[in-house]
């Protein structure tokens, strides 16, 4: 079942054009809302340094979960 998104309120303007692949190993702050600082901040902290790497962080999958579970 295919699945489409708006990407133009998701990531940059310059990666709106991307495929998904391209985005998901895109650095962290092509995501709409996302500094270079803030970037760097989650580089030091979780060494997550692109899209993918923020999706896959477990600690970041685990807050997900949890706000899905109903604990927001």
């Amino acid at each position: 079942m295919p699945v489409t998104a708006d990407l133009t309120t998701l990531v940059d303007k310059a990666y709106q054009d991307k495929s998904l692949a391209e985005i998901v190993a895109a650095p962290v702050a092509s995501l709409k809302g996302v500094s270079e600082s803030d970037a760097k901040l989650l580089k030091d902290a979780f060494g997550i340094v692109t899209v993918g790497d923020l999706g896959r962080n477990p600690y970041f999958r685990t807050a997900q979960a949890l706000v899905n579970l109903g604990g927001e």
